[in-house]
């Protein structure tokens, strides 16, 4: 008997689809699924953060690599959670050293939230060799599947926004 939480990803809470070829994409879209869930553990367990935690970690090194200040306000939006918790995260952030509150210019009392080198060292210890991976994968594709796939892919991705 298959283990049922391993083979969970490949249940459907729908009806079949009627052809082999989109019972085909649909395998290998819960199969990539899966991979990204089990990459995403992978990270957590090497950074050794909450999930949370490393979410708002990623986003204050994006913001910070593009030259973006971003606040404590801004974290409450992008987890879309309360203030009372993205202070918590943010405190435990700032209490391992990942990330610090430095001043706003010209507002004393709003701060912008910094990574430390260590912060950025981690995530991408946490995401480069997934992203590398990718990236080698979709650059051996030829020109035609990789449009193909995109074209696909973005059907799908609209299908799932239209019922989110």
């Amino acid at each position: 008997m298959k283990n049922i939480v391993s083979s969970e990803e490949e249940h459907l809470y729908s009806a079949t689809p009627i052809t082999d070829s989109a019972r085909s994409l649909i395998t290998a879209m819960q199969q990539l699924r899966g991979a990204q869930q089990r990459q995403e553990a992978r990270s957590l367990d090497q950074s050794g953060l909450h999930s949370q935690d490393l979410r708002a970690l990623r986003y204050i090194v994006q913001a910070d690599r593009s030259g973006q200040p971003i606040s404590p306000k801004d974290l409450i939006t992008m987890l879309n959670t309360s203030s009372a918790n993205v202070t918590n995260v943010i405190d435990r952030l700032v209490k391992k050293s990942l990330v610090t509150r430095d001043p706003h210019p010209t507002d004393r009392r709003a701060r912008f939230l910094k990574p430390t080198g260590v912060a950025i060292n981690e995530v991408d210890a946490a995401f480069e060799e997934h992203h590398a991976a990718l990236i080698s994968a979709a650059n051996s594709i030829s020109r035609a599947d990789a449009e193909t796939t995109s074209r696909v892919l973005a059907r799908l991705t609209a299908a799932l926004n239209d019922v989110a």
